[in-house]
């Protein structure tokens, strides 16, 4: 099963203070066990977040837990030092 997260349109708007800033976002396409979606979906429900909100939350919360770096400007990663 396929499961496509999006956010359209392809930019989204992020409010830092009270500066709005457009950030243009990306399509991945992912292939998970019925129960993965369904686990996901319902994480999302509970959190009253978008399955694509989650999916970016749980990366986030990942990321922190092993000092990965991400970057606001291109949305890529690095290992922290």
């Amino acid at each position: 099963m396929l499961m496509y997260i999006a956010v359209h349109p392809q930019y989204f708007v992020r409010k830092i203070g009270e500066i709005m800033i457009a950030q243009k976002t990306t399509t991945l396409t992912l292939r998970l066990s019925p129960e993965f979606k369904e686990g996901l979906k319902a994480a999302a429900e509970q959190e009253h977040r978008s399955i694509t909100n989650m999916v970016e939350v749980l990366i986030r919360d990942y990321c922190q837990q092993h000092n990965i770096v991400l970057s606001q400007e291109n949305g890529s990663a690095a290992p922290s030092k």
